[in-house]
């Protein structure tokens, strides 16, 4: 928005309003500034993430959920009632901070909670909500855009304030999972909630594996596909090709009503095709359409054009569309979704950080990156994108285990020891271990051996 930038980016401001024409369309937005305000989200969610993953492990998925709403709101709070740039980049980093706490907590809480038939459509809930949450700013911005004033940037940034509220609430009604209390050492409440959760008195055999699980988890030490440049800039990408300020929010309107329908999809499809059948498909749909948008920037948008032809501004819209939806029903749920539920319970906390840790990485770095990219790559940008996306499918195909229907603590068994290439990776001790506790009867079968998913027929 023109007040917005004039406020805190007058630099951008004077490019894109003032000198209207004198520059290039695809480094008028480029500033370091700018790219900062967006990318210091990232930066700080990727620190915290550490942090979320210590919180997570010893004081619960849901403490770490609320903490994540804290963060939230207070840098909303700050975002909203900013006066200078360094105020709205601190409120940046704080939501950074509620983005490295959640992302960590949520995903897990999700996969430990829910039953295996149906895992991967309620923790594709989670990815619902972020871009149920994309479309919401995209309308919010459209409408306080037109605000006279100079003051609906401020109401923008300040509606974040909502879904804050509803995580925190959310946070303090829900119980833990049966996982984590078990792993913090309240056994009887881990089995109440399980219980619960399942809805039956039957639950002794998930129980006891959840608890050899944490027995044994006290042993141990404890996204280059270019759709955060497109959802992040979707503005300022419709608005260099040609498209009006109403226009350009409009067309961003529209990805992200896209974004949200094609995560629907793929809340009805992830257990029933499974994940590697989605992951392969967006892959070669995400690829197509790059390359035919880099073809056609290629060749009807130069430096200092005035603007697309309408019918060629909308077939980029309609391509920008066809490479949303193939994301939102595959690598976008799914790089969440296929971690969350891999890790065995011992490492899941670490693993869903180096998880959260590298996707907030790569996140910084395109955030940071994208605006001067644009200006240098021009429309060569999407044909980077575009090669990324080829390199995942390649190894998705060679290296991504299909995980649909199978219990989350039966994964290191039935999945990593019997896929070719991972199975080289896992100790197998099943045959060689013995319980140490001969006396306890309550923690062998009738091999002697400790419990996993080969050995529940035997109990009781």
């Amino acid at each position: 928005m023109p007040p917005f930038l004039k406020k805190f980016f007058p630099a951008v401001y004077r490019k894109t309003v003032l000198e209207k024409g004198l520059d290039s369309n695809y480094c008028k937005y480029d500033n370091q500034g700018l790219q900062l305000f967006t990318s210091s989200l990232y930066l700080a969610g990727l620190t915290a993430t550490f942090f979320a993953s210590y919180t997570t492990r010893v004081l619960g998925r849901r403490l770490t959920m609320l903490i994540a709403g804290f963060f939230f709101i207070a840098g909303v709070i700050f975002n909203a009632a900013a006066q200078n740039l360094a105020m709205l980049i601190v409120g940046r980093i704080l939501l950074g901070c509620g983005v490295g706490f959640a992302n960590q907590a949520v995903p897990v809480f999700l996969s430990e909670i829910a039953p295996s038939r149906i895992r991967g459509a309620l923790n594709i809930l989670f990815q619902l909500n972020v871009t149920i949450g994309i479309l919401f700013a995209n309308l919010v911005n459209y409408g306080t855009n037109k605000i006279k004033g100079g003051w609906g940037w401020r109401l923008s940034l300040g509606l974040a304030g909502i879904p804050a509220l509803l995580l925190t609430l959310g946070a303090i009604l829900v119980v833990d999972t049966p996982n984590s209390l078990i792993e913090r050492g309240r056994m009887d409440e881990g089995k109440a909630v399980l219980k619960k959760i399942r809805g039956t008195e039957n639950v002794e055999p998930e129980f006891l594996e959840l608890v050899e699980a944490s027995r044994i988890a006290k042993e141990i030490f404890q996204q280059f596909t270019g759709i955060n440049a497109i959802m992040f800039y979707a503005p300022v990408l419709f608005n260099t090709l040609g498209f009006k300020n109403d226009a350009s929010l409009y067309s961003a309107v529209i990805t992200g009503a896209v974004n949200v329908l094609s995560t629907i999809v793929s809340i009805y499809s992830v257990d029933k095709v499974g994940r590697r059948v989605l992951l392969l498909e967006a892959g070669v749909q995400m690829f197509l359409s790059q390359v035919v948008i880099a073809i056609i920037l290629g060749f009807k948008v130069t430096d200092h054009s005035d603007n697309l032809s309408k019918g060629y501004a909308i077939f980029v819209v309609i391509m920008v569309c066809t490479y949303v939806s193939a994301f939102a029903w595959s690598i976008g749920p799914l790089g969440w979704l296929i971690p969350s539920e891999t890790f065995p319970l011992e490492t899941r906390s670490a693993g869903q950080s180096v998880t959260v840790c590298v996707n907030l990485l790569f996140t910084f770095v395109i955030a940071q990156a994208f605006l001067s990219m644009l200006c240098h790559f021009k429309f060569g940008i999407f044909l980077f994108f575009s090669g990324w996306v080829l390199m995942m499918s390649i190894f998705v195909f060679f290296l991504v285990p299909e995980t649909k229907n199978i219990p989350i603590e039966e994964m290191t068994e039935r999945v990593w020891k019997q896929h070719w290439f991972w199975k080289r990776f896992i100790e197998d001790d099943h045959d060689n271990e013995k319980i140490e506790n001969a006396d306890n009867p309550e923690r062998k079968n009738n091999n002697g051996c400790r419990y996993c998913w080969k050995c529940l027929s035997s109990i009781n």
